[in-house]
């Protein structure tokens, strides 16, 4: 997708220079920034720091970290352990460990290095067709819609900077607006990290797609009014049963869509379906510090970015990442393969 009108991916790697580069996120919206990834440790710490995140982008720069780790060193038993190191880097995100194992199994131990790189190109490379297939059967729900503007609520960011391109839960909206639907975007704040104003807005704006940014209490009200057509969420791990992992706030989001008989669907890549874990209560539920509570960033009045507390110095925080959203509350699985109930997807991903 694009910004500033130039297409860029989330993570490439440059063929003359033999580096990895990634848009850091930290830096939207108040400043398009490009850096470079030149060892494993940097990659490790894009993922830990969220300089890179969404489950998606967060596997393809586990596989790439990899990769650079090889630049290192060649040593089978050397990678092995990086492996094991990468997965450590952040818990909830399945797509982490599945690149990491996806990698090594399709290791060459006599060309470790070209090998990793040409999984890595892969990886980035299916993923992008997996968002876009998302974003070719999510249009078919939207064209169902016979309204003249079809809102969409969206939760956090399961934008295109989520994922290598397109995006899982944008991916139809911007098929939509392909299609020359009329599409509006509510888009939720998502604190604490601000996942939907600073980076679903941004992406959105560059996209030229119409939007609004709301308050995350906002969005039941809205419902209430019938001013919400349907939620579009994404996901950073499903269980085997349909339970689905995402950003804190998600569950609300469906508690209130069931209540109001708003669809609610969760886009959804294979790759984030984790079979081996059987209900949403035995996915790991991050928990992070309390800091990104206490301040949070912004323009002053001067145009500068500074960062300010926002609540007492001896005042905790209690700061999880994630809530479990139950298979019951989900209309549906927009998948790479099809639109499937939670029951279905057991079949569906063999």
């Amino acid at each position: 997708m694009k910004i500033n009108g130039k297409h860029y991916l989330t993570i490439w790697h440059d063929d003359n220079e033999n580096n990895v580069h990634i848009i850091d996120q930290t830096k939207l919206p108040f400043k398009f920034e490009i850096k470079k990834l030149e060892t494993f440790e940097d990659g490790y710490n894009a993922i830990k720091d969220m300089l890179v995140r969404g489950a998606p982008l967060i596997g393809a720069t586990a596989a790439y970290s990899l990769y650079l780790a090889s630049k290192q060193n060649e040593d089978f038993a050397f990678i092995q352990n990086k492996v094991n190191e990468i997965k450590t880097a952040r818990p909830t995100a399945v797509n982490l460990s599945w690149a990491a194992e996806r990698v090594l199994k399709n290791l060459d131990k006599n060309n470790i290095k070209s090998s990793i790189l040409n999984e890595c190109k892969k990886i980035c490379k299916d993923d992008i067709k997996i968002s876009e297939s998302i974003g070719d059967h999510g249009l078919k729900l939207i064209k169902k819609i016979k309204k003249d503007k079809i809102n969409i609520l969206t939760h956090c960011n399961a934008g295109w900077l989520a994922t290598i391109d397109w995006g899982t839960a944008t991916a139809p909206i911007y098929k939509a607006r392909d299609a020359n639907i009329n599409v509006h975007t509510w888009v939720d704040e998502t604190r604490p990290r601000n996942q939907g104003s600073s980076l679903t807005s941004y992406e959105l704006l560059n996209e030229n797609i119409d939007h609004k940014v709301i308050a995350d209490n906002t969005g039941g009200l809205l419902m209430q009014k019938g001013m919400v057509d349907m939620c579009i969420v994404g996901t950073d791990r499903v269980s085997r049963n349909g339970d689905v992992a995402n950003k804190i706030g998600t569950y609300l989001k469906a508690l209130a869509a069931k209540d109001n008989n708003v669809p609610f669907y969760v886009a959804l890549p294979s790759t984030t379906y984790d079979k081996n874990i059987s209900r949403g209560e035995d996915i790991p539920i991050e928990e992070r510090s309390d800091d990104e509570l206490k301040f949070i960033t912004g323009y002053d009045d001067d145009g500068k970015v500074k960062k300010i507390k926002i609540y007492p110095e001896k005042s905790k925080g209690f700061n999880l990442g994630f809530d479990i959203t139950p298979a019951e509350l989900v209309t549906g699985f927009i998948t790479e393969k099809g639109i499937f109930k939670p029951q279905e997807l057991i079949e569906v991903f063999k």
